[in-house]
């Protein structure tokens, strides 16, 4: 297993859809993907569902900094996106940060 800097930012976002919206959240979140991919310092930016509840999605992302993860925030893919949060989302967005320690 390889091990990422200390500088490396590891986000879990986690996004859960109103009642009736999840497909729309997911479709939403599938058509950003390639973009942010391409954005300088993505290294991972991966959806995911919870097994336990469809309407919960789980984006898994590493950013080679906090730097590169900024950038992301206020670039157009996210911007777009969030500005469907209010539609989409029954409850604000879960983010945790992390930092690899091993």
């Amino acid at each position: 297993m390889t091990t990422g800097s200390k500088a490396e930012v590891h986000v879990v976002a986690v996004l859960k859809a109103r009642p009736g919206k999840g497909a729309a959240l997911l479709e939403a979140l599938e058509a950003i993907i390639p973009a942010v991919r391409r954005e300088d310092g993505c290294i991972r930016y991966e959806l995911t569902v919870d097994r336990a509840d469809a309407d919960r999605a789980v984006m898994l992302e590493v950013w080679r900094d906090e730097a590169a993860l900024g950038r992301h925030e206020t670039a157009a893919p996210f911007v777009s996106l969030a500005a469907c949060f209010d539609e989409l989302l029954a409850e604000p967005v879960a983010l945790l940060k992390l930092q690899h320690r091993m």
